[in-house]
């Protein structure tokens, strides 16, 4: 089955607060961007990319793009005023018969492993979305003030979101609603039932300017740890005998 990945990086990070889109900013010398993108041709040789920017940014995109191994396999196109509307361009790009992900250009650490799983599950279940449990005290706002969630029953959606490429472009028929803050949500008001994949704690969408902290601390943690590996007799002392 033809594998397709819609990468969204259309927004504007203002969040973020710098001169640049995030999806542009360096993490460890690289662009988000190569990290989202490397992950994908890692896990499927075959994979399409749709690449979705800014169109003030579509000309340094592909200045970017021809850097990349596997270059040829990516095509860009310009995002639209929500996510929404750039996830619909996106798909215009995408045949009707194809197994989809759509992913958040900045969640730039996801891996591999998440991709198959997402990709596996899918062909069973129609589709899927990985999550992860919330951990923290949560409450809802109220008229009256605000009244405690059961946290055991939420749960904290991630991408890549993975979809039949015919179901998720008959979904994006819709008019948009504000409401549609992901794939998901598209898809369930389109009548479809969410399937829902164990998803990855570093999975972090980067939106502030901590979260490019902790995205450098978890890339060198695993830096080491590959060193580690490829290194001979090298030992990871957290995983030593007698280490807690």
């Amino acid at each position: 089955m033809d594998k397709y990945a819609i990468i969204v990086a259309g927004g504007s990070g203002t969040r973020m607060g710098t001169s640049v889109p995030k999806q542009f900013l360096l993490l460890k010398g690289k662009p988000l961007l190569w990290y989202s993108i490397k992950a994908f041709l890692d896990a499927f040789s075959d994979i399409r990319i749709i690449l979705v920017l800014p169109e003030q940014y579509i000309e340094s995109g592909q200045v970017f793009v021809r850097t990349l191994p596997g270059s040829e396999q990516i095509t860009i196109t310009a995002g639209g005023s929500t996510r929404f509307q750039s996830v619909k361009n996106g798909l215009e790009h995408v045949p009707n018969h194809a197994l989809i992900f759509v992913h958040d250009g900045v969640r730039c650490l996801l891996t591999t492993t998440l991709i198959h799983r997402c990709y596996e599950a899918a062909l069973i279940n129609k589709n899927a979305v990985p999550a992860v449990p919330a951990i923290d005290s949560l409450r809802v706002k109220t008229s009256s003030g605000s009244q405690v969630m059961d946290r055991a029953t939420v749960m904290i959606v991630q991408t890549p979101q993975t979809f039949f490429s015919s179901k998720l472009k008959k979904a994006y028929c819709q008019e948009y609603q504000v409401a549609f803050t992901d794939d998901a949500s598209v898809m369930e008001h389109a009548g479809e039932s969410i399937h829902l994949v164990e998803g990855e704690d570093t999975n972090i969408k980067l939106t502030r300017k901590l979260d490019l902290v902790i995205a450098e601390q978890l890339l060198t943690n695993t830096d080491l740890k590959i060193a580690q590996r490829e290194t001979p007799g090298a030992t990871d002392a957290g995983n030593s005998p007698g280490s807690f």
